[in-house]
């Protein structure tokens, strides 16, 4: 192989793993979910449910306006932000929507409507 041909095979090498690593837009937008929770776990003294509950919502609100799906668990971790501040029926309201949007939720969300004490629609 000549000099100029082994260079030529190695731009193409390196632009072919370019396309290849190219990144692709996410399923979800998650907005700031992600930086929520983890603030929630490594600070939980300072993750007041009703900044979490205004944080949540405007990451839907955001998630809606761009015709994007939140993640899996969003609506279940609104719904645990509205029973802690004492609103069951915007928990109630909450979990639904995590079961409507993630069938493969309704166990896990109908075990923690039961614990909680709260009736899951029906």
């Amino acid at each position: 192989m000549t000099p100029g041909n082994l260079k030529s095979a190695i731009v193409l090498m390196a632009l072919s793993l370019l396309v290849g690593c190219a990144t692709q837009q996410s399923l979800y937008y998650w907005g700031e979910y992600e930086p929520l929770i983890y603030d929630m776990y490594n600070n939980p003294g300072e993750a007041v449910p009703s900044v979490q509950i205004e944080k949540l919502t405007r990451t839907i609100q955001q998630a809606q306006s761009q015709d994007m799906q939140v993640p899996p668990g969003l609506y279940a971790h609104l719904g645990m932000m509205y029973a802690e501040e004492g609103n069951p029926s915007l928990a109630v309201e909450a979990f639904e929507l995590e079961k409507k949007l993630y069938p493969e939720s309704t166990a896990f969300i109908d075990g923690m409507l039961e614990r909680a004490g709260m009736e899951a629609a029906q």
